[in-house]
């Protein structure tokens, strides 16, 4: 086993925790670790994020789907609408140069960080409020199909396909807001249902990864043990207390990584032209 790697792997506890609690965001983290901390080209990073990104979904949908939190059907359905967008974007990430992957990296991050900084404002807010020791849960909402309605998730699915493909990552920033505001879910429900959208989209996106190389699993297997203890953690504190302060945290750590990329990837280029 790969010693950087190993040592390494408990930065995968935070790529879970947020993937868990937060229904996404986690595995934007994954790929300037494993650039920077494990050592892996860009390339490599975004393949083996895709790997970690549907395994810690995949467990981390579980606890969501017990509690009743995933809805299935318009999971799938908000999934097919990215799958020409993630297989476009897997073949993008083959033919960029590595240094201005990492630079448009360092952009989504700080994008992802203002939506999570909106959606800890506008989102969390509409969650139902504590009424002495008992929750009011508000009743499923059945989800209207109209045009517009249609429109928009094909756009986000497509975006979300696109990011997938692309940077390796699940899109839970982009996802979760999608499903609170076009299909009308509430916040439990969005979080537990991107889960779905997230693994079926890494899948897609991975099974065109699969035939360009071999997954590095020295790398893999440390991470992903320590991405899955997050991810339970994380699908726990999802049910309860209020997850606006672990999202300020990550959004600190999420915008700190972004400037450390975007310097040492617009220096590489700099220095190579």
């Amino acid at each position: 086993m790969d010693l950087r790697a190993l040592l390494a792997s408990p930065l995968g506890f935070l790529i879970g925790l947020s993937l868990g609690a937060l229904g996404g965001g986690g595995s934007i983290l994954a790929v300037p670790v494993l650039v920077y901390a494990a050592g892996q080209t860009p390339q490599q990073a975004t393949t083996t994020s895709l790997v970690l990104v549907t395994l810690t979904a995949l467990i981390g949908i579980v606890p969501h789907w017990r509690a009743g939190r995933v809805r299935v059907v318009p999971g799938l359905l908000f999934s097919l609408a990215g799958v020409g967008a993630s297989l476009l974007g897997s073949h993008w990430n083959h033919a960029v140069d590595q240094d201005v992957l990492l630079l448009t990296f360092s952009a989504l991050m700080m994008v992802a960080a203002f939506a999570m900084c909106r959606r800890t404002c506008d989102f969390l807010s509409r969650r139902p409020k504590p009424v002495g020791a008992a929750v009011l849960v508000a009743p499923r909402a059945a989800v209207h199909v109209d045009l517009v309605t249609v429109v928009k998730v094909v756009l986000a699915g497509s975006v979300v396909g696109l990011l997938t493909g692309f940077f390796g990552v699940g899109g839970g920033f982009v996802i979760v807001p999608a499903l609170v505001l076009a299909l009308g879910f509430s916040m439990p429900e969005a979080v537990g249902t991107s889960l779905l959208v997230i693994a079926v989209n890494s899948m897609v996106a991975l099974s065109t990864r699969l035939q360009a190389g071999q997954i590095d699993w020295a790398v893999v297997l440390p991470f992903t043990i320590a991405s899955l203890g997050g991810v339970v953690v994380g699908s726990r504190l999802a049910g309860k207390g209020d997850p606006r302060t672990l999202q300020r945290w990550f959004v600190g750590l999420l915008v700190g990584i972004a400037l450390y990329t975007a310097i040492r990837s617009g220096v590489a280029i700099v220095q190579g032209a």
